[in-house]
């Protein structure tokens, strides 16, 4: 019998879908979500955010001009994050009470483009065990 195995290589990668609110203003973007949104080919964000919804858009963009990026910091191990501590103190969001993992939706924005979406009230909450 013939066997076509390929070695295992994701040993501590995050293997998640889902966009990261962190404790210290930051947004994370774990390996699996980059990978599968293309992230390593942009190098900014741009953030948005629905007061009455409390929902966060998130633009991915090469855009130098625009005078509100942030910097995507991209690693091969981690995926990628941004820090964004004037967004989160900005829109008064308490990153105490919001961090967290969070499932996203894409919605196509006129004059904006693609963004991906997060509501503060979806949490993903940890099974208690």
């Amino acid at each position: 019998m013939n066997y076509n195995f390929k070695k295992f290589d994701k040993r501590n990668v995050r293997l998640e879908s889902r966009i990261t609110i962190t404790r210290s203003n930051s947004f994370g973007f774990p390996t699996k979500y980059s990978e599968d949104n293309n992230v390593k080919q942009f190098k900014y964000v741009i953030l948005f955010y629905d007061k009455d919804s409390k929902a966060i858009g998130i633009h991915f963009t090469n855009n130098e001009e625009d005078q509100n990026k942030f910097s995507l910091i991209k690693s091969d191990k981690y995926g990628a994050s941004v820090v964004a501590r004037s967004f989160f103190k900005t829109n008064s969001i308490d990153t105490e009470k919001h961090h967290g993992r969070y499932s996203w939706k894409i919605v196509e924005v006129e004059n904006i483009g693609k963004l991906f979406v997060i509501e503060l009230g979806n949490k993903e909450l940890k099974s208690e065990q």
